[in-house]
């Protein structure tokens, strides 16, 4: 295992190490995959910026934890506060005692960035929109988003909310990664509230105009400038960009553009397999015979499109093991090599189950069942 780990820390150095320079408006930028976690391009990554309502990603976080935990529902009914009502910036324009319920408000906060909405999901969940920051702080640091401090759960201008493009790509992956129905909220082009009444319109235009976008939240404000996390997903690869201080609008969708197309044009994510069927292994004094072999479930590799394929697999097994093992213990491994023979990932090969030393009272029946020939 620390093999494998050793493999993958080289893997991440080689592709945090752009090919070359992007041409981006944006002064702090940064790519990232969903699945990995592997940084495929940064600049300025860890600066610290306002990032106006791409904030909200944090929000939407902590509502999706609470729903999939069940400590919260879609169909809950949550009712407007005079402080969310008083929220300005893009808002819904809910009303103090208005009462919509959580789905709306998580559509109203994915496709038009509602401050008044993700106000009142916060108090909601925590009792107050102080009470809920707090929650967001801590979620940071357990997600090692060092560069963040929150101050609201909106994004709207505060003394000391700050965070980074790589703190931003951090709690994107833990969203979309973790909590993938957020997707049918971030990917909305157009919908509605009160029954009609209210029309909502996306403000990340990527939803409409970019192959496979998928979300996730766009953020201005007058000091933050142009902020968005992107994501966007082909081929089973989905990629986080994240750009801040952007000079336009227009300007930080054509930085997202430019992340995203080199990431799809230069990476692959490759799931392996084994070509065969791990045949079980014999165990030497062992409560039973053998013990199966399973490739580790850390098998998904983010390789450079050129070494993605025709990769050969070589299995090194041994051909039979000594009791006792553990359910995890390493057997061998699997050795992908790509078209020029250049080891692309060594995986370990693992014991799918424990198998025990055979007793003192177990090997004298065997030796007396092989001695009377009943074996």
């Amino acid at each position: 295992m620390k093999r494998f780990v050793a493999v993958c820390c080289l893997l991440l150095l080689f592709f945090t190490v752009p090919v070359q320079a992007l041409e981006l408006s944006a002064p702090s930028a940064i790519l990232m995959e969903k699945e990995t976690g592997t940084v495929l391009y940064a600049e300025g990554e860890h600066e610290q910026r306002e990032p106006a309502s791409v904030t909200k990603i944090m929000t939407l976080l902590l509502t999706m934890e609470a729903i999939d935990s069940g400590a919260l529902s879609y169909d809950d009914t949550v009712t407007g506060s005079a402080h969310a009502a008083s929220m300005g910036g893009s808002q819904i324009w809910l009303k103090e005692g208005e009462q919509m319920s959580v789905r709306d408000l998580l559509k109203a906060v994915c496709i038009v960035s509602g401050n008044d909405a993700a106000v009142a999901l916060g108090e909601h969940i925590a009792g107050s929109e102080d009470a809920f920051v707090e929650r967001m702080n801590k979620r940071a640091q357990e997600l090692g988003m060092n560069d963040t401090h929150f101050v609201n759960c909106t994004g709207l201008p505060a003394d000391g909310h700050l965070t980074s493009a790589h703190d931003i790509a951090v709690m994107s992956r833990e969203l979309i990664l973790h909590h993938p129905d957020i997707r049918q909220f971030t990917t909305l082009w157009m919908d509605s509230l009160r029954g009609g009444e209210s029309m909502l319109v996306n403000t990340n235009k990527l939803i409409r105009f970019y192959d496979g976008a998928t979300g996730l939240k766009t953020g201005s404000t007058d000091t933050a400038k142009s902020c968005l996390s992107a994501t966007a997903e082909r081929n089973g690869m989905e990629l986080i960009a994240v750009v801040l201080k952007a000079p336009t609008s227009n300007d930080r969708f054509e930085d997202a553009k430019t992340l995203l197309n080199y990431g799809f044009s230069n990476y692959a994510l490759v799931k392996v397999t084994p070509e065969t069927a791990l045949a079980p292994l014999p165990v030497a004094l062992g409560e039973q015979k053998t013990v199966q072999p399973v490739l580790t479930k850390e098998n998904t590799l983010l390789l450079d499109k050129a070494r993605a394929s025709n990769l050969t697999q070589t299995l090194h097994l041994p051909e039979c093991v000594d009791a006792p093992v553990a359910q995890g213990d390493p057997l061998g491994e699997l050795v992908l090599t790509d078209a020029d023979g250049v080891t692309v990932a060594t995986l370990p090969i693992l014991a799918g189950e424990s198998v025990s030393h055979v007793t003192w009272w177990q090997m004298m029946l065997r030796c007396l069942s092989v001695a009377f020939g009943t074996v």
